[in-house]
């Protein structure tokens, strides 16, 4: 037999093994996904309770060892013993836990939110950090300093010193509080000690809105900024016509609320407990 016949038998050979005995062609699939470990984490005031980053709450036995998250069971972003008018609750976790829903809090308004007054003060960098910051004690809770206004002292509320603020969530942070209107020329500290009571320093604020002292006040010349020590207050009808008479006045420098500021022309609105 010549070498080229040779040749075309083995390649008729070959080609007859290929069709009895295909050759098995395998690979790695590239398209399997793998499910991405949870881990979470929590929150580290509670003696006996834990609330994660995912919204759970649960007791620190239960809480798993490698993830560090609560058990999926329960309801997720609970808001038990919480005032959600006030967004004030009776516990801290329960606090963490309904303010991480996102229908109460959203992070494009958090993150622009510092993690306290001074200037120089960071924000903060998710909802987790912010409700795990806003829920712990904070000055508005408290009455003279040694003591809660209310039990719902954990709170996650954003701080709105604007016109328009939801009055109803301003009632509800006012529980506790006798909101008085002084006489001319009193300050806070004098308004509440005529009545047995102390200024609440910390409430000044919430008063420092138009829309609040409309409520208590007849604001008749319309509602001012000013940059007094004596705000929020309103200018008495008497008073000289460069000084906006029967106007309502507010400040938009927060530092400057005190107690102790008055002035002859005007009647402060005071927060007395």
């Amino acid at each position: 037999m010549s070498k080229s016949g040779f040749s075309l038998l083995f390649l008729a050979l070959l080609h007859l093994m290929g069709f009895l005995f295909p050759l098995r062609v395998s690979a790695i699939r590239k398209d399997i996904g793998f499910l991405e470990e949870r881990s979470c984490r929590t929150t580290v005031q509670g003696r006996y309770l834990i609330s994660d980053d995912e919204g759970n709450v649960c007791d620190a036995l239960s809480l798993e060892s490698r993830t560090r998250c609560c058990p999926w069971k329960g309801e997720r972003f609970s808001c038990h013993g919480c005032n959600i008018l006030s967004q004030c609750c009776n516990s801290y976790e329960f606090c963490v836990s309904c303010c991480l829903n996102p229908s109460q809090t959203l992070l494009e308004k958090v993150v622009k939110v510092k993690v306290a007054k001074p200037a120089t003060s960071g924000t903060y960098k998710s909802v987790f950090d912010f409700c795990a910051g806003r829920c712990r004690h904070n000055s508005e809770s408290v009455v003279h300093e040694n003591a809660y206004h209310s039990e719902f002292h954990h709170c996650f509320s954003l701080t709105s010193n604007a016109s328009g603020a939801n009055l109803t969530q301003v009632e509800t942070r006012l529980l506790g509080i006798d909101v008085i209107v002084g006489s001319q020329g009193d300050s806070c500290d004098a308004v509440c000690k005529s009545r047995g009571q102390l200024c609440v320093m910390n409430k000044l604020s919430l008063l420092n809105q138009c829309d609040v002292m409309k409520r208590y006040m007849n604001c008749k010349g319309s509602c001012l900024a000013s940059a007094g020590a004596d705000q929020p207050a309103e200018v008495v009808e008497d008073a000289p016509r460069d000084l906006y008479p029967g106007a309502c006045l507010y400040t938009r420098t927060q530092s400057l609320l005190s107690c102790d500021g008055s002035h002859q022309h005007t009647r402060r609105l005071c927060p007395c407990a």
